[in-house]
């Protein structure tokens, strides 16, 4: 998981990692928000999603302490971090600012 992980974050697209849980309520939430963006923004953003307890190494990696946690990268590089749940509207203005 590692190497292709670091292979789609390397992206000239920016890439929305989204850290979550099965059991996590606000990760369910957050979910239909996420392909909402995706579907409005299309080929301008890759949205992957990283179930925390099938891949600690990398929330770990990346000091995820709660979820849902957001991270954007572009270029291979952390450009922005949020835990929590947004709405459609914030998320896409912080993707286009950055």
């Amino acid at each position: 998981m590692k190497s292709s992980f670091n292979n789609i974050i390397n992206s000239k697209t920016p890439v929305l990692v989204d850290f979550f849980a099965d059991w996590c309520g606000p990760c369910k939430s957050l979910a239909p928000i996420l392909k909402a963006v995706k579907e409005e923004l299309g080929n301008n953003i890759k949205i992957v999603k990283i179930d925390v307890d099938k891949n600690q190494p990398l929330a770990s990696k990346y000091q995820v302490r709660g979820v849902p946690t957001m991270i954007l990268f572009k270029d291979g590089k952390q450009v922005w971090r949020q835990s929590g749940v947004l709405q459609k509207s914030e998320i896409i203005n912080i993707i286009s600012s950055n």
